[in-house]
């Protein structure tokens, strides 16, 4: 596993740059998957617009103005926290205190701030200043929905950020109620689908002020939102957040964090030897875990499955050796900061959503064009993003929720209403479609 890029170098190049510690993975292919969404979504609706689907819109703005107080203070401020903590980081870190609870301390480099700080108010003003006009104009632009990709990125960003922590911690709210600070600011912790519905919602609100065809643009952001999930999986595979399937009981971890077969009873010997591990969520020599917590080791969550194929085994069983939460058992011989795996194989289910969405979003390319009545392609998306991740929960651990006798997780129950949504959207637009024609 390489939970952030030190490790990345350190195991392809033989170098230790500390200073890397601070590029988490998980976060940096979360960037990725935003771009890539970014240029997908760019694409789509350039290509509606010159069907005629969607319309440029007229906006009045003030051209020539110098820089404001205002906008050299933000970017000043801006600036100062960015170089106060990551230079803080890459220069001042204690060896003793790990890059995340740095981030949220009071330590930082004052003068790294200070640079930054007034480099980017410097070039916010210098920017202004070449296009300053003795007299600031009134101008009409055109300006067409591809043109705001970027704001209903940072939007995307932004709120579904802050839905994925939240619906986390409606998910685990016994743990968010023990230490609500940490959680709320944790590396880890990220419900997809809390992000996708709080950042849907605003997004369709700042469409709607922008004059923008909601119907056209989510068609545009399926295949979008498809591929960024496939690309966000692998950060959660990589990074080994936590996101992973049940145990697979063919298979034991050695103390090196290599999977092999497990030999006849072995797997309850695993149990027992770590019962500590797997019913209170500690380990004697771990200052703090995360773990699976279960009742007794006869609740355990596994599935038996022997690889009888040419696939490799740890595409079916994997200890997520050095994952970023720090989960498991510590490594024979390992002393850095991440040095743990699971006793127990688990299914790489991130792994499995990256294959799958990845195929979904070739399949939602190649109909794209075919597909001439709004809201379908939007509705088939719905339809296979909610039965992928219904069958993915299957094989995972997540809290459950008591509904009517049933105890489904909260993923199964957003995924079951998207897919609902996505059948009642299609049989709608299908049907006005069909009604428009006669």
């Amino acid at each position: 596993m390489y939970p952030d890029l030190y490790y990345v170098f350190k195991d392809w190049f033989g170098v230790k740059w500390q200073g890397l510690g601070i590029l988490h993975t998980f976060g940096l292919m979360v960037a990725v998957a935003f771009i890539v969404a970014a240029i997908v979504l760019t694409s789509e609706l350039k290509r509606k617009e010159k069907l005629g689907l969607l319309s440029p819109r007229e906006e009045m703005i003030t051209v020539g103005k110098p820089a404001s107080f205002l906008e050299l203070l933000i970017n000043g401020l801006i600036g100062f926290i960015f170089g106060f903590k990551v230079l803080g980081l890459i220069f001042s870190r204690p060896d003793d205190v790990n890059p995340q609870d740095y981030v949220f301390s009071k330590q930082g480099n004052i003068l790294g701030g200070l640079a930054i700080g007034l480099l980017l108010a410097g070039l916010k003003w210098y920017e202004k200043n070449k296009q300053k006009l003795k007299e600031p104009e009134r101008r009409n632009v055109r300006i067409w929905p591809h043109d705001r990709v970027g704001d209903i990125i940072i939007l995307g960003l932004l709120f579904g950020i802050l839905g994925a922590k939240l619906f986390d911690n409606f998910e685990n709210w016994d743990e968010f109620v023990k230490d609500p600070i940490g959680r709320l600011f944790s590396q880890s912790g990220l419900t997809f689908y809390g992000g996708l519905i709080v950042a849907a919602i605003a997004i369709s609100w700042y469409a709607t002020k922008r004059g923008i065809k909601l119907i056209h643009l989510v068609d545009s952001a399926a295949p979008a939102l498809m591929i960024a999930y496939a690309v966000g999986r692998i950060g959660c595979q990589v990074a080994g957040d936590g996101d992973w399937g049940v145990y697979n009981s063919a298979y034991v971890a050695e103390a090196n964090g290599k999977v092999r077969l497990a030999k006849e009873g072995e797997f309850m010997e695993v149990l027992k030897k770590d019962s500590t591990y797997f019913l209170t969520g500690k380990m004697p020599d771990a200052n703090q875990y995360n773990g699976r917590i279960f009742s007794s080791l006869e609740k355990v969550s596994h599935i038996y499955y022997k690889n009888n194929s040419f696939l490799p085994d740890w595409l079916f069983a994997y200890s997520y050796p050095k994952n970023v939460n720090d989960d498991g058992v510590k490594i024979a011989g390992d002393d850095d900061e991440h040095n743990r795996m699971l006793p127990v194989p688990v299914f790489p289910t991130p792994l499995y959503e990256t294959i799958a969405c990845s195929l979904l979003f070739l399949f939602l390319w190649s109909i794209r064009k075919r597909i001439k009545t709004p809201g379908i392609i939007f509705g088939i998306y719905l339809v296979l993003n909610g039965l992928e991740r219904f069958a993915v929960e299957k094989i995972r651990v997540n809290n459950t929720i008591p509904i009517f006798g049933l105890r489904p997780t909260q993923a199964e129950i957003i995924s079951l209403l998207l897919f609902i949504s996505g059948l009642v959207l299609i049989i709608i637009q299908s049907k006005k479609s069909k009604a428009a024609e006669s």
